[in-house]
């Protein structure tokens, strides 16, 4: 991609400097606990989590300021910092301009840096459960390393790769601005025999709209050469199939939540092609 490296964003926390223990004022879920009040959130629209005590990585002054340990990084990862910065940057600048043409208004996720682990507004967080977006503090979550994973386990090198996996992270703040993952969180409810039906749908959609912010980077001749097949690869390489395949050799379409390898890279392709957010209704009955 086409951009200058020596910005960095002011939506970045960087908590990379800080243990990822895990816990809740002293108390320690398992991964069934955090789900839980996870979803007792959910339901009643507040961070039930803030109730078990401070679980942030950063602290607070009394002026709103937020202070972490110092990083100690390679020249390679602070590279790597700068290129998320501009990706995060030009998402969202993208996005700031498009979502009140569709009748929502945009205000900025946070992107959150960590190692190894984190606390987030969901609950405690593992480097292995990948970048996640979440809705109860609206940031983003992600271990750089992920990228290394991305190049070296799944196949997608390329620094448009790696925007893709942000782009799809803000992909869903968009969908959480529109309203849209609480009506799927509805509709889960009312029918949970669809929940990953419902969880692949608007894993697709994130794609899509991470294909929108694409075009619009097209448009505007960032891309080299090669970053649009780049972008295709990253998309296909987390398909629920090909990980299922890669982990235990055998695929179970019922237990997807993301889609499939073709269906990832068909959606995404589909919001480069259009550059519209309209042709990102993975819901309709009409979708493939």
């Amino acid at each position: 991609m086409r951009w200058t490296p020596g910005n960095e964003s002011s939506n970045i926390e960087d908590r990379r400097g800080s243990s990822g223990g895990g816990g809740f004022g002293g108390l320690h879920f398992g991964i069934g606990g955090t789900i839980i009040v996870l979803v007792l959130s959910l339901l009643f629209h507040r961070n039930l989590f803030t109730l078990l005590g401070d679980g942030g990585a950063t602290t607070t002054t009394s002026a709103g300021d937020t202070s972490a340990p110092p990083v100690d990084e390679t020249p390679a990862e602070h590279k790597e910092v700068q290129f998320v910065s501009f990706v995060l940057d030009d998402a969202q600048q993208t996005w700031a301009k498009i979502l009140p043409e569709e009748g929502a208004q945009w205000h900025d996720a946070k992107l959150v840096l960590f190692r190894d682990g984190v606390q987030s507004g969901c609950g405690q967080a593992e480097t292995a459960m990948g970048p996640f977006y979440c809705p109860l503090d609206e940031k983003v979550y992600i271990d750089l390393g992920f990228y290394d994973e991305l190049r070296d386990r799944f196949g997608a090198p390329g620094e448009f790769a790696q925007a893709y996996v942000l782009a799809h992270e803000l992909g869903h703040h968009v969908q959480h601005l529109e309203g849209i993952d609480e009506q799927m969180r509805r509709l889960q409810r009312q029918h949970p025999d669809q929940a990953n039906e419902l969880s692949v749908k608007l894993e697709l959609q994130a794609d899509c709209y991470a294909g929108v912010w694409g075009h619009s980077t097209e448009q505007r001749q960032l891309l080299d050469p090669g970053d649009i097949q780049s972008g295709l690869q990253a998309a296909a390489s987390v398909g629920d199939d090909r990980l299922q395949k890669m982990t235990t050799g055998h695929v179970s379409p019922e237990s997807f939540t993301h889609g499939t390898s073709a269906q990832r890279e068909a959606w995404f392709k589909r919001g480069f092609d259009s550059g519209d957010p309209k042709a990102c209704d993975t819901f309709s009955s009409s979708a493939a």
